[in-house]
């Protein structure tokens, strides 16, 4: 049972409060770790010396966030109910964003629609890792749609499933992962250092980011967008991305939105049936609300099972 109220208190507060004051944000203590660790002290050169690291790194932080959380958690649940479920739901919440990642994405239209195109590029270099400084509006209204798609798997679906599997110290171990990859996991100086994160999150995301593509395009359905299209369009376009589980989800949410998601000179998604513009983005933020509430829901109804299971037990 207390899994279950842990579970709706941490959608209540993202759904209510969004993201807790960064001085409190577990994920932004595993980020300045991670900065100093993985990018401070870290080895410059040698392939084999940058890859040794990154795993240390990878081990080093897991170790720090995921193993006091399993014992504080389980000295709580033995000391006191109420502590153990508010703490847990508290860490649970520091995982996973919805609320936070629409806010985003709805100020990139109100920019946009503005004509505040030089800070509507600012606003989106925090949603995606790509160079936004000569990205014209429809290539930016692309790059929110695509992480809009791609975090409603990695800030939403995966971790809930992690939960599911392994309770919140599941949750948090596979934002340790996320975070680091999403730090160092790029090509360039520091590629080897990022390359075991980035394996790691790729294999950690590999059923969840499918669960993803999947949970769009029931969205699409429920939703007055294609849902048919979008199905098409996952199974035609999820490989043409150089990560093996972001095309999944974005490729999803192409075929709902009928429009052609870009990367100039990496790839394209979709078909350009509707026009990259501003007023698309709040189509694929109520996208990946009904998603978020259909995963959601189905979490908590695996929750009651295996409550029930138990007690039948």
């Amino acid at each position: 049972m207390e899994s279950i109220i842990i579970l709706l208190l941490a959608l209540g507060i993202d759904l209510v409060v969004g993201e807790f004051p960064p001085p409190l944000h577990p994920v932004v203590w595993m980020g300045k770790l991670t900065s100093l660790l993985g990018l401070r002290i870290a080895p410059r050169r040698g392939r084999r010396a940058q890859l040794s690291y990154g795993v240390v790194v990878v081990v080093l932080v897991l170790a720090i966030f995921v193993v006091p959380a399993f014992f504080l958690l389980f000295y709580l649940r033995e000391l006191n109910t109420v502590a153990y479920v508010l703490v847990g739901a508290f860490l649970l919440k520091s995982t996973f964003s919805v609320k936070e990642l629409r806010r985003a994405a709805l100020r990139v239209k109100e920019l946009l629609e503005g004509g505040k195109l030089s800070r509507a590029r600012v606003e989106v270099k925090a949603l995606v890792s790509r160079d936004t400084r000569r990205l014209d509006e429809p290539h930016l209204v692309s790059a929110t749609i695509e992480s809009v798609a791609e975090n409603t798997s990695d800030s939403f679906i995966a971790p809930l499933f992690f939960f599911l599997l392994f309770g919140v110290p599941g949750a948090i171990g596979y934002r340790v992962v996320n975070t680091i990859d999403a730090m160092i996991g790029y090509h360039g100086e520091y590629e080897y250092l990022g390359k075991f994160a980035a394996r790691l999150d790729d294999g950690l995301n590999f059923i969840p980011a499918r669960l993803s593509g999947l949970v769009l395009v029931v969205a699409a359905f429920l939703l007055p967008m294609s849902g048919k299209k979008a199905w098409q369009v996952m199974l035609r376009d999820h490989d043409r991305t150089e990560s093996i589980n972001a095309g999944w989800p974005m490729s999803a949410a192409a075929g709902a939105l009928r429009t052609r998601l870009e990367k100039v000179g990496y790839y394209g998604l979709g078909d350009a049936n509707n026009p990259l513009a501003p007023q698309l983005i709040p189509s694929a933020v109520r996208l990946m609300g009904v998603s978020s509430l259909l995963w959601g829901g189905f979490c908590l109804v695996v929750e009651v099972m295996k409550f029930v299971f138990t007690a039948q037990v």
